[in-house]
């Protein structure tokens, strides 16, 4: 059960670690951010609306940041959900050849590989919720 738990808390971790990189390289380098992943280049507005949108992965890094344990399960769902709906759009983008850089089939496979992980933490915390629930 340990090493289950433990998992749980590197992938909360890691999938933390990736929405603080990029936010980071999206607020700083938003013209880097554009050519690797999109293989374009940002105009000035969507700078403006990269720079926003790091600062909203930043925000999420930060409520979601685990504190000792798996963290919550709010924390857990939130990474996940961050993480479906980023592969979801980047394979939209890779399948429909508008938008493809170096990295953007890394990244799809990166926050696919995230999502299987957060849903097994997702999963494993939310059984060990329900049985301490029915406990005596």
């Amino acid at each position: 059960m340990l090493k289950g738990m433990e998992i749980a808390r590197w992938t909360v971790l890691a999938a933390a670690i990736e929405a603080a990189a990029t936010g980071l390289v999206l607020f700083a380098r938003p013209s880097w951010f554009a050519r690797l992943v999109f293989g374009s280049e940002f105009s000035d507005a969507d700078s403006a609306l990269g720079r926003l949108t790091a600062i909203a992965l930043l925000g999420l890094t930060l409520a979601t940041w685990p504190s000792g344990a798996v963290g919550p399960l709010p924390s857990v769902r939130a990474l996940m959900t961050y993480n479906v709906l980023a592969a979801i759009y980047l394979l939209y983008l890779a399948i429909g050849h508008q938008l493809t850089g170096i990295l953007l089939w890394p990244a799809i496979a990166l926050h696919a590989i995230l999502v299987i992980f957060l849903g097994h933490a997702w999963l494993a915390k939310r059984d060990r919720e329900s049985a301490e629930d029915f406990s005596i």
